[in-house]
């Protein structure tokens, strides 16, 4: 069956009502050479919130502020009808070691620049965007219990976090009654399925909401490379060589990933939808917990397609040949406990009822 963008999902242990998709602007702004001009953004959001959608996503980071700004000018006399969700912990200012970082003062003063760039008084969704390893995690949940007392958040996320720190983190904010964490946002796709070892599970069980980046595994996913692409590109500079050289240097080009996308050629054919909107119809099929892809286009006519994904319905069997393509090995310890769960059970059949 389909879905609409106004098929609305609670964002993880909250009662935020958000969209199955968000939208991606990363590549609102053309500071970094390959984004979208101002009028080819605003194109996308339009299209975007005309059918409902309602969950944008940005970060202080992206094109230099661009993305934030140009969102506050598109958003004005919309803006509540908008989730809107930045991130802040990578630099704005290279010259200045506190302009980056997990620590409170970078919070606490990015928080205010990037209101003012979306020009808003409140943020929905507020992202720990990376994760540094030199900040007490008390320091940062304490930092966002505080916004959200103050109403400059509503809600607190993290991104690209080990799932023992995150846990640590969720742990303590039940602990001493701070604001928890409800969404989790993580590399996800049929070539990177690595986190479905622990952050996806944790998720689960901690009531976090998954946004996916990058569930086109940058471009690979739409079938566009070949293999003479994979040698071209293979060991070169990432920054040097356009598009292709980025997802190589990202580890997404490879001979094993190209094998996955000839699987998903196949079961694009079967469905009449292209391998892009396939991939990413894969991610919405997956459940416990339901994913939420993060759409990103540099034109809307890209955009567009990609959106047509939400009409994709996948069988069972295309399902399971798409996992079966992109399937990761397990790793200890979950390659060991399926071995003796009949032991510690002790022989009696027992099923997790929540």
């Amino acid at each position: 069956m389909s879905k609409r963008l106004n098929d609305y999902v609670t964002l993880g242990r909250s009662g935020l009502r958000v969209s199955p998709v968000s939208l991606g602007t990363m590549t609102f702004g053309e500071e970094w050479g390959w984004g979208a001009g101002e009028s080819e953004s605003r194109s996308m959001l339009d299209s975007y919130m005309e059918r409902g959608g309602n969950f944008i996503d940005t970060a202080n980071f992206y094109t230099g502020g661009t993305s934030e700004t140009l969102l506050g000018r598109f958003l004005a006399g919309r803006r509540d009808h908008a989730v809107i969700a930045t991130k802040y912990s990578l630099t704005t200012d290279p010259t200045n070691a506190n302009a980056s970082g997990n620590h409170r003062r970078n919070m606490v003063r990015a928080v205010e620049d990037s209101l003012r760039r979306l020009d808003t008084d409140y943020i929905d969704l507020y992202y720990l965007h990376v994760w540094d390893g030199l900040v007490p995690v008390e320091e940062i949940m304490r930092a966002f219990d505080d916004l959200v007392r103050s109403g400059k958040i509503v809600y607190a996320g993290i991104s690209d976090t080990p799932a023992w720190q995150i846990a640590r983190m969720q742990t303590l904010a039940d602990l001493r009654g701070w604001a928890p964490l409800v969404a989790l946002q993580i590399e996800h796709s049929l070539i990177e399925r690595t986190v479905e070892h622990d952050l996806l599970p944790m998720a689960q069980e901690l009531g976090l909401g998954v946004l996916a980046w990058s569930p086109l595994g940058s471009g690979v996913l739409s079938g566009k490379y070949s293999r003479a692409d994979v040698e071209k590109h293979k060991g070169g500079d990432m920054f040097a060589g356009g598009r292709a050289a980025v997802a190589s240097g990202m580890g997404s080009l490879s001979e094993h990933n190209l094998d996955i996308v000839d699987a998903l050629k196949a079961v694009a054919g079967d469905v009449g939808h292209t391998p892009a909107q396939t991939a990413i119809a894969w991610l919405l099929a997956k459940q416990a917990p339901s994913i939420i892809p993060i759409l990103g286009a540099r034109t809307a006519a890209q955009f567009e397609e990609n959106l047509a994904a939400l009409d994709v319905a996948l069988t069972d069997e295309q399902i399971r040949t798409l996992d079966d393509a992109s399937a990761i090995g397990p790793i200890f310890p979950h390659s060991f406990l399926p071995r003796v769960h009949d032991t510690v059970r002790g022989g009696a059949s027992v099923k997790k009822l929540w």
